[in-house]
Parts: C-alpha cells; structure tokens; sequence
C-alpha cells in the first residue's frame, strides 16, 4: 500500500478503537463520541482507499461525496450508500449543542461503521 493510505488506514483505526472503547463503557457511556467516531472511521478509510488509487480528494466530511470519488475504483462500494448517508451526518451534528445521540442511533452507527470497515479492510489487503 502507499504510505498515505497506510497513514489514513492507521488513523481509521485509531477512530474504530475509541468507538469500540466507547461503546463498551457501562457508566455514562458517548453516545455522541460513539456516532462521531463511527462517521470518522468510515470517512478515513474512505480516504485511505481513493489515495491507494491515487484519486485526489478535497478536504471534506460528507462521506456520500467520497463515496462518489471511489466508486470509480470501487464500484461495489455503492451498496454502503445508505450507511455512509447515515453516518454523514455525525461529522458535525452532535458535535455542538442542540442535538445529541442515544443509545439506539450509537448502536446503528457503530453496525454500519463495522460492516464498511470490513469490506474496506477487505479491499486494502489489511487483516480484518
């Protein structure tokens, strides 16, 4: 892999990890931290993948409009426009007051991060 998609790749992970922590904690859990992580996974490995490709891609966290860049290279990749949509939204959205996760949108965010991770890990030649 390149350097870049190495880099982006590791840095997914570090997102995958914290949601992952997060998710498990029994006091207090965030959900809004679970969400927004959930979302910075999925765009990272978004990211990691149109760099593997040597696709520039400007700065952004909507991650149907990545998704866009990397159906030229990976096609198959449309079946996670529903959950790339959903997890969108969690770049910005409880990051500020006025809106905060539950339990139940924490949970679905974390189902779709995991099942796009896996055909990204899938693709990238990384272990899953």
């Amino acid at each position: 892999m390149k350097p870049m998609a190495v880099e982006w790749a590791r840095k997914a992970e570090g997102d995958f990890a914290t949601m992952e922590r997060e998710s498990r904690a029994r006091k207090a859990p965030n959900y809004d931290g679970i969400c927004f992580h959930a979302q910075q996974c999925a765009e990272k490995y978004l990211k990691a993948r149109v760099s593997e490709a040597g696709i520039a891609f400007a700065k952004t966290h909507d991650l149907v409009a990545l998704l866009e860049q990397t159906l030229v290279v990976e096609p198959h990749w449309e079946r996670f426009r529903k959950d790339l949509a959903f997890l969108s939204d969690f770049a910005m959205s409880f990051r500020y007051p006025g809106e905060s996760a539950d339990r139940e949108s924490a949970k679905d965010s974390q189902r779709r991060c995991r099942r796009f991770r896996l055909a990204a890990r899938q693709t990238l030649d990384l272990d899953a």
